[in-house]
């Protein structure tokens, strides 16, 4: 929860104050990851510098899609809630290391104020595909990476 709160910090303090707040994640929903072995560290000998939540399988939320398409439909994995300690750089980029040795197929999304994860998404070969809707309605900018 400290490297989850470091995140909302920086994302409030980068122009950025509405897509975690300080309410998001919540303890709850991190402890149903860890449950559910979603939950994915980032660590080195120092300790944990990073955490994701990793899910393998079709993403409710990105059934429907605007002003564009997913790249293909299948199988994919989805990378949500990326947080980092600051202490820590290439997060990300270890992060979709991971995953594309387990798959060919990755989506992941963002808030629209989020510049520097849009960033990190499109510097690693992601493709912009549409606008997705999260769970409270709100927007959030798509991408798909492939290896196909």
């Amino acid at each position: 929860m400290k490297i989850y709160r470091y995140a909302q910090d920086y994302m409030i303090e980068s122009g950025n104050p509405t897509q975690w707040g300080h309410f998001y994640p919540d303890a709850d929903l991190i402890k149903s990851d860890i449950d559910q072995n979603v939950c994915k560290l980032i660590y080195d000998e120092n300790g944990i510098h990073g955490v994701f939540a990793l899910f393998d399988g079709a993403e409710p939320t990105y059934k429907h899609i605007e002003g564009g398409n997913w790249l293909n439909e299948g199988p994919y994995l989805t990378i949500h809630r990326l947080a980092g300690d600051g202490q820590a750089h290439g997060l990300f980029s270890c992060a979709l290391d991971y995953c594309k040795n387990i798959s060919s197929n990755i989506r992941v999304d963002t808030h629209a104020d989020n510049k520097t994860m849009q960033r990190l998404i499109e510097k690693n070969g992601f493709t912009k595909c549409g606008t997705i809707y999260v769970k409270n309605g709100t927007a959030r900018i798509a991408y798909q990476w492939t290896a196909s």
